[in-house]
């Protein structure tokens, strides 16, 4: 099933058009014992938060959802945090609520096949919520929209394409805990925070009536972090939840103003990068992070280079010998560039 290229060879393919990056992977590697301190350390920064916008985007949920909630997380960033809801929302809420996690592919849609498996279920259309880590510049929540609106009209139901966040930098989101860009634990690690898998395939060997594939990594089970961290965030997401804790509802104005800005920096970028394609421009900690950890970057751009929230990928560019620059006036804490084959 799957096609296991190294990064630079993938990234020619990918550029090239001659092969659709869902269609091969590069095979993932355990972190380093330093980048391993790192995640330690962001999860000591940051898991309070994490479980503070978790606690309110449960909340959110059950307040604009009515009966039964089918939770259906889009892998992989939006797995962790599928989990941590569906726990909040019926242990805390006390809602009935179940959780799948799917995959969605840019410019091939979600995963079809597994959304006819949840409703035969038994799950009714209107209880589906789709749930994710972050936005970026809004691909992958344009791309929900247009392949749940060709699924209804397809199968004659009516489910919400809205995506939940926790943070939604790009302003698209339907409902969100935050628009900030911080530190979300979860997207500094792959496999190891999402129950082992890999990121989603779709290649010839995935047949029509198929789910979309993915690897499981059972060499990485003795170090597993995924129900660790679940179990941790829960706990933390639970006290928080009791103390009666959790951020305020977030304004239709903080919406556009993240657009906006979400807007403006890509065209500024584009121009000042000399980039035609929007594609190698990864804004936010969460993309900045996947780029580092699974593409061929460029260059790294940092707000702060001493911000604690930046650690892990000043780790990763030392690592692999990327170029850092430092750009003050960054309405992110940090963008990743994808190196062009053009350029060499």
């Amino acid at each position: 099933m799957a096609s296991f290229v190294d990064v630079p060879d993938k990234e020619r393919l990918i550029q090239s058009g001659r092969r659709h990056y869902s269609e091969m992977l590069s095979r993932e590697s355990l972190p380093s014992a330093r980048y391993l301190d790192v995640f330690g350390q962001a999860c000591a920064a940051n898991l309070e938060r994490m479980a503070r916008d978790c606690v309110t985007l449960a909340g959110l949920i059950a307040r604009r959802r009515a009966g039964a909630i089918t939770l259906v997380s889009l892998a992989r960033a939006g797995t962790p945090v599928g989990v941590v809801l569906k726990r909040l929302l019926g242990g805390v809420f006390g809602r009935d609520v179940a959780h799948y996690s799917l995959s969605i592919i840019r410019d091939r849609g979600i995963d079809q096949v597994a959304l006819e498996y949840i409703l035969a279920q038994g799950h009714a259309p209107e209880s589906i919520v789709f749930v994710d880590g972050w936005t970026g510049k809004g691909v992958i929540a344009a791309e929900l929209r247009a392949s749940v609106a060709a699924f209804n009209a397809g199968h004659g139901c009516d489910i919400d394409s809205g995506l939940y966040v926790l943070s939604d930098l790009a302003g698209v989101a339907a409902c969100a805990a935050a628009h900030d860009d911080y530190l979300i634990p979860s997207s500094i690690l792959n496999a190891t925070v999402s129950g082992l898998v890999s990121r989603s395939i779709l290649n010839d060997a995935i047949g029509p009536g198929d789910f979309h594939g993915c690897v499981y990594y059972a060499e990485f089970e003795p170090q597993d972090q995924s129900r660790a961290f679940a179990d941790r965030l829960v706990g933390l997401a639970q006290k928080l939840a009791e103390d009666g804790t959790g951020a305020p509802d977030l304004t239709d104005d903080a919406r556009a103003t993240a657009a906006r800005v979400s807007r403006d920096y890509m065209e500024a970028a584009m121009r000042r990068h000399g980039i035609a394609d929007r594609n190698l421009i990864k804004p936010g900690l969460g993309e900045a992070t996947r780029v580092l950890l699974r593409r061929t970057p460029d260059r790294l751009i940092v707000r702060d280079a001493a911000s604690a929230d930046v650690a892990h990928l000043l780790v990763l560019a030392r690592e692999k010998d990327v170029p850092v620059h430092l750009d003050s006036g960054l309405p992110y804490q940090a963008v990743s560039i994808i190196r062009s084959i053009a350029d060499g």
